[in-house]
């Protein structure tokens, strides 16, 4: 298992990660575009993956213009294995060298997601979007968390 930054050649099997899952899913896959990743990659933010045996399994992305978790998100067929937390943690320790200022996200209700962030120290602020939690993280929070 590697965790590594994105490339631009990744975008398609980031596109088919993203098209597995299970809970968050896109109503229609056309909304997320190759050109959209590429942008939030390498033009917003930076992105990172996790390759097993040459295969992307997982992925996140951070928006450092809107200080948004773009996406998280794991093949189905890898999810409790660490891989999540892994690329959520190097996601926001990259975050955080970049910047203090707090980052959101926005997550559907009644999800392994929900639970994931919240155990995750993230603070519920509100309600995001077609009604999904929108959560915070803090720079010192973060920092107390991985003292």
């Amino acid at each position: 298992m590697e965790i590594r930054e994105a490339k631009i050649e990744d975008i398609q099997q980031i596109q088919i990660v993203r098209n597995s899952v299970k809970e968050n899913t896109l109503s229609n896959p056309n909304l997320v575009t190759d050109k959209d990743c590429e942008e939030f990659l390498f033009e917003r933010g930076k992105g990172w993956v996790c390759e097993i045996n040459a295969e992307i399994v997982g992925f996140s992305i951070v928006d450092v213009k809107e200080n948004n978790v773009w996406a998280l998100f794991l093949h189905p067929d890898f999810e409790k294995k660490g891989i999540g937390r892994k690329l959520h943690d190097c996601m926001l320790d990259w975050y955080f060298s970049q910047t203090q200022e707090n980052i959101w996200l926005g997550t559907s209700p009644n999800t392994r997601a929900e639970t994931f962030y919240r155990k995750s120290g993230w603070k519920q602020i509100g309600m995001h979007g077609k009604n999904e939690i929108k959560f915070e993280m803090t720079y010192q929070n973060w920092k107390n968390k991985h003292l």
